[in-house]
């Protein structure tokens, strides 16, 4: 009689996070917790774990501990059903963990090079937890800038972050699209498409982003493709200025195209 062997079924990204939330509140360094996440695909864990674990002590900072974090999760990754009760011990564990947020950010950022496009993905969901109770205060804003700090994001990119964000804060589209304003219109037009691409779901799983977190590419690519058409408005509306007037602006917007 031939003995029949279960197919273990692979674990959800949310175990593979609580096992090693578990670790780290048993007593195990922050470093070696990590260590162990280096490479793909246990990136994909060490990223959700990096976003809990800033977004539980985010809350902390800003005062309001009582707010439903697995909630305001929600705004960055889908949650099976069957991985609910899993992902409220996460949150848990990650508020009773001990480690600063500063341990955590510089840990992450350890793993990827300074200014890794990874580390805008992830500052991208600390913002969508950030405003999701409909509030930003002082003390997020504080707390996500010391975050960007430590990932080495320039703050030009910390601006364009938080604008996408945050409703009222100032916007500038070539701070979207990380060029200066005086840059020629060819670079500009570079920097736009290398973006697009860099935000394409594809490259946001090669980088290590969980598909469950991939929608954030979403609305960063509604605002890549806004910053380009506000920019060639505003190159077209300055020509027609220096011809005289005799051209309407956005005739050469259309002309040049994408």
């Amino acid at each position: 009689m031939v003995a029949r062997t279960e197919i273990e079924r692979p674990k959800s990204l949310w175990q593979r996070i609580l096992e090693a939330v578990q670790a780290l509140t048993e007593g195990e360094p922050l470093s070696r917790v990590f260590e162990r996440l280096r490479t793909p695909p246990e990136r994909t864990t060490a990223f959700a774990i990096a976003v809990i674990a800033l977004g539980a002590k985010m809350a902390k900072a800003d005062g309001r501990v009582t707010r439903d974090e697995v909630a305001a999760f929600r705004e960055v990754f889908v949650i099976p059903k069957r991985d609910e009760k899993a992902a409220a011990r996460v949150f848990n564990l990650a508020r009773q963990d001990v480690a600063g947020f500063d341990a955590y950010a510089r840990q992450i950022a350890r793993m990827f090079e300074p200014g890794s496009r990874i580390l805008s993905d992830l500052l991208e969901g600390l913002f969508h937890i950030a405003v999701a109770d409909g509030r930003y205060d002082p003390a997020e804003d504080a707390f996500l800038a010391e975050v960007a700090r430590i990932f080495g994001l320039s703050k030009r990119e910390f601006r364009a972050i938080r604008a996408r964000h945050v409703p009222g804060a100032p916007r500038d589209p070539y701070d979207v699209l990380g060029v200066r304003p005086d840059a020629p219109l060819e670079e500009i037009r570079a920097a736009w498409r290398r973006q697009v691409r860099e935000t394409h779901p594809d490259r946001m799983l090669a980088r290590g982003v969980p598909e469950e977190a991939v929608k954030l590419a979403t609305e960063r690519l509604a605002d890549l493709n806004r910053a380009w058409e506000e920019i060639l408005a505003e190159r077209d509306g300055r020509e027609a200025l220096e011809r005289g007037g005799d051209e309407a602006p956005g005739g050469g917007a259309a002309e040049r195209g994408r």
